[in-house]
């Protein structure tokens, strides 16, 4: 590629010296102007008005009339030595948010590379320091006789300067859109969230082309070939006014739909459950009752199933009664060997009790005298 421009960029005291290359090219088709009685091609002369001659370019120089009828001629020698600090330098200003920067505001855009071999490792840093932060550097650069805002951001793991328009040069848009109040209705809007989701599946932006650019080519070999210059076929006229959106945007739906058959996924919003539409005076279409028969019968389904569910909750008189006359049956013989169990229990702790102390006296009577001592 061919260098745009020689510089630096000065992140703080960090110096990176770059080359900017253009980013991007147009394909246009090259056209020149002719007379269109004979063909004969029309060329611009530099024309003299003081000595009323065609001048060489080499004698052009760039120059400025003031107010009162003066002018004054500035030489490229002039323009080079303008005392204007981002004439060779990107300073980088600060680091936002891409989303802080209005589109509008995005020009011309220049990939960035290194000038020597020693430049590499801080343009790592700085590049892998913006991927990583999610940021963008803002600052100014004096490029082609105009200084201006630019933002370096990455591209394919390549730093890419784009120029940009300064805030004050954005028109404002007051006036533009419509001052009176619209209301959009809920199915409306779903309808229209419908038709863009249609639209967007599995849509691949490098499917793009210039149609203009292969009409322009179709014209230009029929005049080549002396044979008859295709024509589109004339389209209907656009209605002037969208008297129904929601039947426009269905058929748009539909038409879509037809021609991307594989971005069918998206369905259409359901009107069920959804707030009636307004008829065009907006009065609110009156809601239509459910059918009674159906209501009854799912009525006496309910009541059939509930009496079905008291029934088997709800155990007879006569089975409670047999349960508890079985339990005091059953209670009765247990409380009666309890009491027998007690008694024998109570003889013979009893008995144990008596054999104890009547062991206890024996021991003592039976005790041996002490021996006397010897004199």
């Amino acid at each position: 590629m061919q260098t745009t421009w020689k510089g630096t960029i000065s992140f703080g005291l960090v110096s990176i010296p770059v080359h900017l290359y253009s980013a991007t090219k147009e394909h246009d088709v090259p056209l020149h102007q002719v007379h269109a009685k004979d063909g004969g091609r029309v060329r611009m002369k530099r024309y003299c008005e003081e000595e009323e001659k065609e001048v060489p370019y080499a004698e052009i120089a760039k120059g400025y009339e003031s107010p009162d009828g003066r002018t004054v001629t500035l030489t490229d020698e002039d323009l080079a030595d303008l005392p204007l600090p981002s004439k060779k330098i990107i300073d980088v200003l600060a680091f936002v948010d891409e989303g802080e920067i209005d589109p509008l505001m995005f020009s011309k855009a220049y990939y960035v590379g290194v000038a020597d071999k020693a430049a590499s490792k801080p343009y790592a840093l700085l590049r892998d320091a913006l991927v990583e932060s999610g940021q963008i550097a803002v600052t100014k650069i004096a490029l082609r006789s105009r200084e201006s805002p630019a933002v370096l951001r990455v591209h394919d793991g390549t730093l890419v300067l784009q120029t940009c328009i300064w805030p004050d040069e954005v028109r404002p848009a007051a006036g533009i859109a419509p001052e009176e109040d619209v209301t959009v209705r809920p199915q409306e809007l779903r309808m229209a969230r419908s038709l863009m989701e249609t639209l967007s599946e599995d849509f691949d932006l490098e499917q793009l082309h210039d149609d203009y650019q292969q009409a322009l080519q179709q014209v230009i070999e029929a005049r080549l070939q002396g044979v008859e210059v295709p024509h589109e076929e004339e389209a209907g006229e656009a209605p002037d006014n969208v008297i129904d959106l929601m039947e426009a945007l269905r058929s748009s739906l539909r038409r879509a739909k037809d021609a991307h058959p594989e971005r069918s996924g998206a369905e259409e919003p359901e009107s069920e459950g959804t707030e009636p539409d307004e008829t065009e005076a907006g009065e609110p279409v009156e809601e239509q009752p459910p059918p009674r028969k159906r209501a009854a019968a799912k009525k006496t389904a309910a009541t059939k199933t509930t009496a079905t569910k008291t029934t088997a909750a709800k155990p007879s008189a006569a089975t409670s009664k047999k349960s508890t006359t079985a339990k005091k049956s059953a209670t009765a013989p247990k409380s009666a060997t309890e009491k027998k169990s007690t008694a024998a229990t109570k003889r013979t702790a009893a008995t144990k009790s008596t054999t104890a102390k009547k062991s206890t006296t024996t021991t003592t009577t039976r005790k041996p005298a002490t021996p006397r001592k010897a004199s």
